[in-house]
């Protein structure tokens, strides 16, 4: 992997962005709360159109830009305003769509430990992958570089799935996700799920 693809490994800056990455703002983001800490990181899963990898698709959900005639899928969901703060590709490639300062819009409707509007104070991480596919060991190798930078900068106290947040609404990041090896690989310092 070359130091472009894992740019996990550079510093959070006070802005929230993690230096060396690329980024891609989306509009669909907020502020957070006033006083409203980062204490939770949501691993979720994603693939446009679904099962495929490697095309524009996220990246324009994200930004507002999916054409709807592209695929008969995105009709279904090209009036969605979602992001998330970052993406991590197949190939292991790390984008930033969302200051860690700001709110974005991936949790949707959720809970975790009595707390609503999991938005408010989560980061979003996507994994380019779905359900029924196990994802690439890059991407965890750049997910336990990301985990780590993020841990160290904010008062994370758990790392979980959007399924665990939004219990019977979502399912990702899916039973391909394999929870055991983020912990062996990670040596993260917050509790995982």
């Amino acid at each position: 992997m070359n130091s472009s693809r894992n740019s996990a490994n550079s510093a959070i800056g006070d802005d929230g962005w993690l230096e060396g990455v690329q980024r891609i703002r989306s509009p669909n983001q907020d502020e957070r709360p006033p006083g409203e800490l980062v204490s939770l990181i949501v691993v979720h899963a994603i693939s446009l159109p679904p099962g495929q990898f490697g095309g524009d698709g996220i990246v324009q959900l994200f930004t507002n830009r999916l054409d709807p005639a592209a695929h008969p899928y995105f009709v279904k969901i090209s009036g969605l305003q979602v992001s998330a703060h970052f993406l991590v590709r197949r190939d292991g490639q790390l984008i930033q769509f969302v200051s860690c300062q700001q709110r974005a819009w991936h949790a949707g409707l959720s809970s975790w430990q009595g707390r609503v509007r999991c938005n408010d104070f989560s980061l979003g991480i996507e994994l380019e992958g779905c359900d029924e596919l196990p994802f690439e060991e890059v991407q965890y190798v750049c997910l336990v570089d990301l985990l780590q930078r993020l841990c160290a900068r904010y008062p994370i106290e758990a790392v979980v799935g959007h399924s665990d947040v939004s219990p019977g609404r979502k399912t990702d990041p899916g039973p391909g996700f394999d929870w055991q090896r983020l912990r062996v690989m990670g040596k993260l310092p917050r509790a995982l799920r």
